[in-house]
């Protein structure tokens, strides 16, 4: 993969990332890096769960990809949540 390529990558699953964020209830802590590794990770969960399907850009099925982040984001912000509500 060149390094184009991979940087158009982090955006578009960045981009599908920030969708998911928008869509459920929820927030993702930190900033673009994060947001672009929870993207990562929504795909690799959203291709596992659905499979390819629906448009792609650049290598990233947006379909499964937002799904899987949304849940990905819904679950971070239940456990950042829960965990920054502790007390000490």
């Amino acid at each position: 993969m060149a390094i184009l390529s991979f940087i158009l990558f982090l955006f578009v699953a960045a981009a599908c990332a920030y969708l998911a964020e928008r869509l459920v209830p929820g927030a993702i802590p930190g900033g673009f890096l994060t947001s672009a590794i929870v993207g990562i990770v929504g795909a690799w969960i959203g291709g596992s769960m659905i499979g390819a399907m629906g448009p792609s850009l650049a290598g990233v099925s947006l379909i499964p990809c937002i799904l899987g982040s949304a849940l990905l984001v819904f679950l971070l912000s239940l456990f950042s949540h829960r965990y920054s509500h502790r007390g000490v």
